[in-house]
């Protein structure tokens, strides 16, 4: 990893400014969140203050030590205890079935094996427990398609391995996490942003009776 990734990219996202049609989106990716979560590519904590008081811990899965830093006045804020668990959500040192939630907002676009991440979220959840996700992806045009698939390399570039085609739903039900509900929209901003905002907004659950396979 560069000086640009480690150090350009996590300040360009901190400083971001959200509006309240985001913000209101975060908070619908968070309800419902319950007990232990364990929310993956934590970043500064734009989700900080959107917890549901039914949570009692976040273990924030965050690889980047500037974001982490540049979110301590957040954390400092919150009145659920946040800790920092590992550096990479493709590898989690969490024990089997040790999360009620797994979060993730605008995270699974940039982990570069998404596959093997969500194998571990599958592997971490409890059964019956769910991932709440708010993620962008793929659009469903072959138009705004082409102009995502010429951007992309960019954009991977640029934001530290971003991906603009990735499809989220599907990712997630190759993984074994059955999608309980799921949005799929673009964002309310102008079509010349729409290789950027088509979005993915829902929950997927570990299945109650599920076993996750040793060679998974």
């Amino acid at each position: 990893m560069g000086i640009w990734a480690t150090q350009v990219t996590p300040r360009i996202v901190a400083a971001g400014g959200e509006d309240d049609a985001v913000r209101t989106l975060r908070a619908r990716a968070c309800h419902g969140l319950r007990g232990q979560v364990v929310e993956l590519g934590f970043g500064s904590g734009h989700n900080v203050g959107l917890y549901p008081p039914e949570v009692t811990r976040i273990v924030a899965v965050e690889p980047s030590d500037v974001a982490w830093e540049l979110g301590a006045a957040r954390r400092a804020r919150s009145s659920i205890p946040i800790v920092r668990g590992d550096l990479d959500g493709q590898w989690l040192s969490l024990e089997d079935a040790s999360a009620d939630a797994v979060l993730s907002t605008f995270t699974l676009c940039t982990i570069p094996d998404v596959h093997r991440a969500l194998l571990e979220v599958r592997r971490v959840l409890r059964p019956g427990g769910a991932l709440h996700f708010l993620e962008h992806g793929v659009a469903p045009e072959e138009g705004v398609q082409r102009w995502q698939r010429l951007i992309e390399p960019v954009q991977k570039k640029v934001f530290d391995g971003c991906h603009l085609t990735r499809r989220i739903d599907e990712l997630i039900e190759e993984s074994g996490l059955v999608i309980e509900d799921v949005e799929r929209a673009y964002a309310p901003m102008p079509k010349v942003m729409r290789p950027w905002v088509f979005g993915y907004l829902g929950r997927a659950v570990r299945p109650a009776r599920d076993v996750v396979a040793l060679d998974d």
